[in-house]
Formats: C-alpha cells, sequence, structure tokens
C-alpha cells in the first residue's frame, strides 16, 4: 500500500433528503423541495433509523439534487440554512449537494454517481458494502451505477419509476431494519 492510499472498508447508508429525511412537497403529484426552514418537516422515524444505522457503524450521508436553485425558484442560502440544521439535528456525517441542473451536465447530479464516488473517496467508503435510500428513479439509478445495494420509498409520484431496486419500502425506518438484518 502507497502512502496516502485510502483504504475503503467503510460501510455508509446515502440518503435522499427530499422525501427521505424530510417531508417533501407533493405538487400535483410531483415531489418539490421544500425552500425554507419554516417548511421543513423531518419525517417520522428518521432520527431513530439513523440512530440505529450509526449505532452500528455505517456513515450516513445526504446526497442531494437542488436543482431549483440553477432554475432560479429557490436559493443556494435556503438550501444551505435547511442542510445546516439537518446536520445539526441529525446524526449526518455530510451532505453532499448539487445545485445544478441537467442541462450543465455535472457529475454530481443523481443518476449520476459522482457524490458517491467522491465521498467513498473521502471517507475510504466501500460501495459494494454500502446503501442508497431515495424516493425518485434519480437515487435509485446513482446507487446501482455506484454499486450500492438500493432501496426505493414509494410515494406513487407521478414521474418515471426506478428500474429493479433491490427493494422497495415504505420509509427510511423500514429500509433501516432490512439493512440491519444483515444483507
Amino acid at each position: 500500500m502507497g502512502i496516502g492510499k485510502i483504504i475503503s472498508n467503510r460501510r455508509a447508508v446515502f440518503l435522499d433528503r427530499d422525501g427521505v429525511i424530510n417531508r417533501a412537497i407533493i405538487c400535483e403529484g410531483h415531489s418539490i423541495p421544500p425552500v425554507k426552514i419554516d417548511e421543513l418537516e423531518i419525517l417520522p422515524g428518521v432520527l431513530e433509523a439513523l440512530m440505529k444505522l450509526r449505532a452500528a457503524n455505517y456513515l450516513l450521508i445526504v446526497v442531494t439534487n437542488q436543482p431549483d436553485v440553477a432554475r432560479g425558484t429557490a436559493v443556494k442560502e435556503g438550501v444551505e440554512e435547511i442542510n445546516n440544521y439537518l446536520m445539526a439535528t441529525l446524526p449526518l456525517d455530510a451532505i453532499k449537494t448539487c445545485y445544478h441542473d441537467d442541462s450543465d451536465n455535472c457529475n454530481c447530479r443523481k443518476p449520476l454517481p459522482g457524490a458517491l464516488f467522491e465521498s467513498s473517496e473521502v471517507f475510504g467508503i466501500d460501495l459494494k458494502r454500502s446503501f442508497m435510500v431515495g424516493d425518485r428513479w434519480r437515487d435509485i439509478e446513482a446507487g446501482q451505477r455506484a454499486g450500492c445495494k438500493t432501496f426505493f420509498i414509494n410515494y406513487g409520484y407521478k414521474e418515471r419509476k426506478p428500474n429493479a431496486p433491490d427493494f422497495i419500502v415504505a420509509s427510511l425506518l423500514e429500509a433501516e431494519k432490512i439493512i440491519l438484518r444483515g444483507l
């Protein structure tokens, strides 16, 4: 092993933010993120699930797309205020935020797995022993491209469904129970 080489043996649970950690706002069957802190509501069971995953030595990393900043319908400061609150309130190790839209061709915007790969390098994560939990097809595809097992929280949004997630669950709490059974 060379000097400075990171050993990737840690396990992580990657989490989408809106719809997994906090309640997404539903508008005509589509999920939209809260844009101000007073719109933020952490979902029931999230703290419990995260604490159990943390106790089992999983790193907890939120990976979120926030394209409304690029689109001009949200401000970066509002997103950062929500992220800072979540970091201060929940046992999270990091929040990776992509502020780009599809046309920017950014590799950190899900469904591309750039944010998962970057986290793997920074934290020494073995992606094959890790999980991605999300409520949209982009989350699941990013997890699959990174080599993670995937959990799809199915809210029945009026949008494309993910292709072959490993598990379909109703909440992060349900995903946590499956993960801790020792997949």
